[in-house]
């Protein structure tokens, strides 16, 4: 199928059509034709055209509207006359819009509504879709939002510690961007040979906006961004992370009004607040003249980079990899230089010369840590027009059919013991006794029991769950957690590197371990369930169960396929309590727009 995409912004339009080929994914998109409108005024704009976007010229057109009504003539001039979808760009989708949504007058109408939250980006946005319905009527419209990738946050990286009737109002972290930082780390993945499931990221796209994104178990974790696009690292034109305090200080001190300093963040700080240069070009070339404006400049961006990237290491429990994305990011070795020195004590050292050797051709993704460095950097041209025509061609046709129910499983508390563990906890050697078996072929529950010794409390009588493992690993709600005083990670099971540790006790002693988590939901599949549902191992879904007094949907459940595993979806008891489950229940399985072969 052929999808235009649009990214529209109050004085550019960067437009792109691509061919798509939903069952074949990402890898074999082709870009058909590349075009952008910029700086609109009375004399006209910029036109940039072609694929490498090398043409530049001078066009008649003064408004983003007349732009749009521009493009069919521009595509026409290229043999492009059949569109079958127009995806667009939004930069706010609030709490609401997770995944890409058709453009209707209701959908309209709800993102109209979250124009507070971003006054300066989404009103561009609903006018180019307003101008393009009626310049393409008998097409769907989509809209694929930059804050969607983040609402898989946790609450503890989205709340705000703010009065309980400002959190009511809708005053929360979202983050953006999201739509670059997910194709960016599945290219990442795909470069390295590794699910991304699998990998601990940090993205980092550095551009004229710029922010940072943890990446772990293939979700958004945290992301710089906050409930505007002005929290976080230095921009262009954009503050980054100030001292809110600083609103009442320059209204009592230079008596400015609120939309004057907001006005400012956004247009006047950053990059050209410190040296009236929004752009990284000229403060480089500055900067090595002596400016010691720009000097400073490029250290403080360097610096709260640098920041954040530890952070989202602590964060995260390690770091397999940084991945440099953004015209900064993509083009400056010294600043990539610049934030990855210091950084050695994580493991992260990049080679000199594959440093300034960097060649994206292709859609590259390069990588340029030091031989031996135990995380990889990478830098890659992030792609944002074609995740959004990905996503556009994955809701239209969708991997699996919606109507696929399967049973869900409520999962207690548990441990799975290791050899030592039991040797440990019940004496060496001891065999633990099968009880009862599971519904997953070969696995048990013993009769035996053990509890766990927190700092704060213990949970006694937890189950032993058959056969034994490398590796121990136990699971709890979170609920549970807080009782023993632990902040156990959501995680897949299995990913135990950087969990807590945690006391087990036994009727001949104790063992203690990492390997405390909280079970990111999942479904067990076997190999003809999959094959049959168009699914693999590591596909996201959203299971929807609409039997239950709450019906609720949870998105990114991993789906895990094995030859002899019994289908079935796995939740714990928190989730279950916030589902209202009170026994047998059965869920709607719906695939997501999934990137195949990543």
């Amino acid at each position: 199928m052929r999808v235009l995409v649009f990214n529209a912004g109050s004085s550019s339009l960067k437009f792109g059509v691509f061919d798509m080929f939903p069952d074949e994914g990402l890898a074999q998109a082709k870009h058909v034709f590349k075009g952008s409108f910029d700086r609109f005024g009375e004399g006209g704009c910029d036109y940039r055209s072609g694929v490498e976007e090398n043409s530049v010229a001078r066009a008649p057109h003064t408004t983003l509207s007349e732009a749009i009504n521009a493009v069919p003539d521009v595509l026409a001039e290229e043999g492009i006359t059949d569109i079958d979808a127009v995806g667009h760009r939004i930069a706010h989708g609030g709490p609401t819009f997770t995944k890409a949504a058709e453009l209707s007058d209701r959908t309209l109408d709800e993102i109209r509504e979250l124009t507070p939250l971003a006054p300066l980006h989404n009103p561009a946005n609903l006018e180019a879709i307003d101008v393009a319905r009626n310049v393409w009527p008998k097409v769907p419209h989509w809209g694929v939002f930059d804050t969607s990738f983040h609402l898989s946050n946790p609450a503890r990286a989205t709340t705000y510690a703010i009065p309980k009737d400002w959190r009511a109002a809708g005053l929360r972290r979202f983050g953006f961007h999201g739509t670059s930082h997910k194709y960016v780390a599945h290219r990442a993945a795909e470069a390295l040979g590794t699910r991304l499931r699998d990998l601990r990221l940090i993205s980092l796209h550095l551009g004229n906006g710029a922010s940072a994104c943890a990446i772990a178990g293939g979700a958004s974790v945290d992301s710089s961004m906050g409930m505007t696009p002005l929290e976080g690292l230095v921009m262009g034109s954009r503050s980054g992370d100030v001292d809110p305090g600083l609103f009442g200080f320059l209204s009592r001190e230079l008596g400015l009004t609120i939309p004057a300093i907001e006005a400012a963040l956004y247009q006047d700080s950053g990059l050209k607040g410190l040296t009236g240069s929004s752009d990284m070009r000229d403060v480089e070339e500055r900067a090595a003249e002596g400016d010691q404006d720009a000097q400073l400049a490029i250290n403080l961006y360097a610096y709260r980079a640098r920041k954040y990237i530890g952070a989202y290491a602590a964060a995260m429990g390690g770091l397999d990899a940084l991945v440099f994305t953004g015209g900064i990011g993509e083009n400056s070795p010294s600043m990539r230089r610049r934030i990855c020195d210091g950084l050695e004590f994580l493991g992260l050292k990049l080679d000199h010369d594959r440093n300034l050797s960097v060649s994206l051709e292709g859609r590259a993704a390069v990588q340029i840590q030091a031989y031996g460095a135990r995380v990889n950097v990478l830098v890659t041209e992030t792609a944002e027009q074609l995740m959004i025509a990905h996503e556009v061609a994955g809701a239209l046709f969708p991997a699996n059919s919606p109507s696929i129910r399967i049973p869900v499983a409520v999962s207690a508390r548990h441990v799975h013991l290791s050899r030592a563990a039991v040797d440990a906890l019940f004496g060496p050697g001891y065999e633990l006794t099968p009880d009862k078996p599971l519904k997953q072929k070969g696995h048990w529950d013993a009769r035996e029991r053990v509890s766990l010794h927190g700092p704060k409390g213990d949970i006694r009588n937890v189950a032993i769950l058959g056969p034994l493992r490398e590796r121990t690993q136990i699971e709890v709600s979170r609920t549970d957690g807080f009782a023993l005083g632990l902040d156990a990670p959501i995680r897949q099971s299995g990913v135990l590197d950087g969990t807590p540790q945690i006391r087990l006790m036994g009727p001949e002693g104790h063992h203690d371990t990492d390997g405390l988590i909280l079970a990111s939901r999942h479904i067990h599949m076997n190999s003809e369930d999959a094959r049959k549902h168009h699914l693999k191992d590591g596909d996201f879904v959203s299971v929807t169960l609409d039997e239950t007094g709450r019906g609720l949907t949870f998105d990114k459940v991993l789906v895990r396929v094995s030859e002899n595993a019994f289908t079935e979806m796995h939740i714990d008891t928190d989730e279950a309590n916030a589902a209202g489950i009170t026994g047998a229940v059965e869920g709607a399985l719906q695939g997501e727009a999934l990137i195949r072969g990543t």
